[in-house]
């Protein structure tokens, strides 16, 4: 089971207004509810404070974020897009009924919840101004304490402000890019270490620094997009380079196209047409690069060879241990 808290606040009784964050909110929650392939994914239940007559109260949304964390759920997640508050206790996001920033929900409460749960993989996404201290308490200096299996994303570092821009949030524009694929890997998966990977390159360094932090073995796939390459294809990469550094011979046969061919050079073979599809597969998703010449073409006209790249030598030893 993966579930998901969405929570967007616009409204707020005796603070300035917000304008993105509910339609935030709706973004993330569409992200979420489905992979590409439109199987369900996330179990979402949105939380939005839009006016006077639709508003989060600061209980109902700790008595959210508790239940959230209360089950043992494959992945419990907590998003929140709202203003943030910091002072020496520590920080807060704040529902549509805080009076002062220390009324709105301690992020010291929802780190405790999240530490507690028995959900496998917990985390908490926030776009909000301060919200990087969330997951160090005050007493704590500058030492996260997560227990296993938590991990944190935020839009902004504990003294930044979160920006809006054309009426989204910055972060959450870029945290939903990056699930609808901008984070993916070659096999399609998207992990919190990539979402935060493609935020983090995307802004600049003037601009408001995302912040991650977690304590986990390995990353969870929180959504999937169609992978670049079959994985079929990709399972053969051991059948193409057996070895750590192997070169795989090429030869005018491997090239389908009689267009350069010069007098004497074998035809194309079927089989190796194939295999040299799948071999320019890989080059285009830079698993593979041709030896001392420009492209896999030449590669094979000039009868030269190709090799793994560092990445595609990290996928070969994926697909040898059996990990894809």
């Amino acid at each position: 089971m993966r579930k998901a808290l969405v929570v967007g606040i616009n409204y707020y009784e005796y603070g300035s207004p917000l304008f993105g964050c509910v339609d935030d909110a709706h973004s993330v929650k569409a992200i979420l509810e489905r992979h590409a392939d439109g199987s369900i994914n996330f179990d979402v239940q949105p939380f939005t404070g839009t006016g006077p007559k639709d508003t989060v109260l600061r209980s109902d949304l700790k008595d959210h974020i508790k239940k959230l964390f209360e089950d043992d759920s494959e992945i419990a997640l907590f998003y929140f897009a709202g203003h943030g508050h910091i002072e020496a206790t520590g920080g807060y996001i704040l529902a549509s009924d805080s009076r002062m920033g220390d009324e709105g929900v301690s992020l010291g409460d929802v780190l405790v919840f999240a530490n507690e749960s028995k959900a496998k993989n917990k985390i908490i996404v926030l776009d909000s101004c301060h919200s990087g201290i969330a997951g160090t308490p005050p007493t704590a200096s500058q030492n996260a304490m997560l227990a296993e299996g938590l991990t944190i994303l935020t839009a902004s570092t504990k003294d930044q402000y979160a920006t809006e821009k054309n009426g989204r949030g910055v972060f959450t524009t870029l945290f939903v890019d990056a699930l609808g694929g901008g984070a993916a890997n070659i096999v399609g998966d998207i992990s919190p270490g990539g979402v935060y990977a493609y935020i983090d390159q995307s802004l600049g360094a003037w601009e408001q620094r995302p912040v991650f932090k977690t304590n986990v073995k390995s990353f969870v796939s929180l959504r999937k997009v169609q992978p670049s390459i079959q994985l079929e294809d990709l399972r053969r990469i051991i059948e193409f380079f057996p070895n750590p550094g192997d070169h795989f011979r090429l030869d005018p046969s491997y090239e389908p196209e009689s267009t350069g061919r010069s007098k004497g050079m074998p035809d194309p073979i079927p089989e190796h047409t194939r295999t040299f599809a799948i071999l320019q597969r890989y080059n285009r998703i830079n698993l593979v690069i041709p030896v001392d010449t420009p492209h896999m073409w030449h590669a094979a006209m000039e009868s030269k060879s190709c090799k793994l790249t560092v990445l595609g030598e990290h996928y070969r030893r994926l697909v040898e241990r059996k990990r894809i």
